[in-house]
């Protein structure tokens, strides 16, 4: 089936701060779309002839590709703005009690489509996704996925440290994880992740065995927290005595690769910087996340000067919101305090090109190109009274910044997978 939209379309496929040709803008625009699969994309009065045919629906707003979440963790959906602590109080406090849960397949399939509904709401249709240490609970986010057609990549939690009822054995994580890649990895949209949690919450055999685990399986990605916070940095140097930093414990165990997606890194040393961007490695920027749990800012200036590859993520539940349009605005505020000026299409390709090829899955979706998979989202500048007040007679730059700074879920007027309406937030 061919279809086509008609309205302004924007993507940044490559990091505007070194490629500034790669903002991409269709004031008046058409994509067209068989089977699911942009086919061509371009100016309406360029296109429109050859396509003459084609049903064709014009859509109201900005079109931007469809969001992709670099790092989040859908268990802890319901303990989001849980009140009072830092990282590893928190997460004895609020989340491993919340995990624990998810025991009951019944209970991750009701957190599965909540969590999978509220970010097409909110633009987000690719995701790497922490589920938790049980089985069940990947098998349910994928069940939710696959029905609803998203790209979602999860893995279960290795921890065979964690507290009683969410620890696992090296022999059961190891197996599991392999009964889970076997039935879904490749299947639909879906991709798997080995998922150690970090690196306090494993033997040192275990971290082992999943680098043993990622090598055995070189088309799977490594998703795993590195250096959030200081008391956690602190206690990974005291137990690793012998490594070099944090980032160097990971990679003792074959854990550093091009295929690995590291969580926040707010605390990195120079060294390890080197050694990401000599590795391949990349780092899923968490900025809400990071000031809810007071761990810091990421240092944009020192990543750009190693080149460090990045992407965007919520971090939800110590991320207080699904919206990655609002989290590109946090962006921005984390980066001014280390006194950069993120810009709002290289905020924008973050959390879409960006993210994309820190997931291996920038061929697929996070631009819009030609070939690529037809996620997107039409954004909506007029969606509160106050962002209509700022766009009025605003240039692209600004209504776009206006957008990260002001809009969230509101601002998302429809969200489309593979060129079908998965989102209407006017017949919701």
């Amino acid at each position: 089936m061919i279809r086509a939209f008609r309205g302004e379309f924007l993507s940044v496929s490559r990091d505007p701060r070194t490629d500034p040709e790669a903002v991409r803008h269709e004031e008046d625009g058409l994509l067209v779309v068989e089977d699911g699969i942009v086919i061509a994309r371009g100016a309406h009065a360029d296109l429109a002839g050859r396509h003459a045919q084609v049903p064709v629906e014009t859509l109201p707003g900005l079109i931007v590709p469809g969001f992709v979440d670099a790092h989040i963790h859908y268990p802890q959906t319901d303990r989001i703005a849980s009140h009072g602590e830092q990282l590893l109080d928190w997460l004895e406090r609020h989340i491993f009690p919340a995990e624990k849960a998810f025991v009951d397949k019944a209970h991750a399939d009701a957190v599965a489509a909540f969590f999978l509904d509220e970010l097409l709401k909110n633009g987000t249709t690719s995701a790497l996704v922490f589920p938790t240490a049980h089985a069940q609970s990947v098998d349910a986010l994928f069940e939710a996925a696959l029905a609803r057609e998203m790209r979602i990549i999860s893995g279960k939690v290795l921890m065979d440290l964690g507290p009683e009822g969410l620890r696992d054995t090296l022999a059961s994580g190891r197996a599991e994880s392999e009964a889970l890649i076997c039935r879904w990895h490749g299947r639909g949209r879906l991709g798997y992740a080995v998922t150690p949690r970090f690196a306090l919450a494993s033997t040192d055999a275990q971290l082992a065995d999943a680098g043993a685990l990622l090598a055995d399986h070189p088309d799977v990605l490594m998703h795993t927290h590195l250096a959030e916070n200081l008391r956690e940095c602190a206690e990974v140097e005291a137990r690793f005595a012998g490594a070099a930093d944090y980032l160097d414990v990971y990679d003792r165990f074959g854990l550093v690769t091009d295929r690995s997606v590291f969580a926040h890194g707010v605390h990195l040393s120079d060294r390890s910087c080197a050694r990401l961007h000599e590795s391949g490695a990349g780092i899923a920027v968490c900025p809400s996340s990071n000031l809810f749990l007071g761990s810091g800012f990421f240092d944009f200036g020192q990543a750009d000067r190693h080149d460090l590859r990045l992407g965007l993520g919520t971090d939800v539940g110590a991320g207080t919101t699904f919206s990655l349009l609002h989290t590109q605005g946090i962006a921005y505020q984390a980066a001014q305090m280390k006194d950069e000026r993120l810009d709002p299409f290289r905020a924008l390709w973050l959390a879409t090109a960006g993210s994309a090829a820190l997931l291996h899955i920038e061929d697929r979706v996070g631009s819009l190109e030609v070939g690529q998979e037809a996620d997107f989202v039409v954004l909506d500048p007029q969606a509160t009274p106050l962002l209509a007040r700022r766009t009025r007679g605003a240039t692209l730059a600004e209504r776009l910044f206006a957008l990260q700074v002001l809009g969230d879920d509101r601002a998302v007027a429809r969200t489309y997978l593979l060129g079908r309406c998965a989102w209407n937030r006017d017949k919701t």
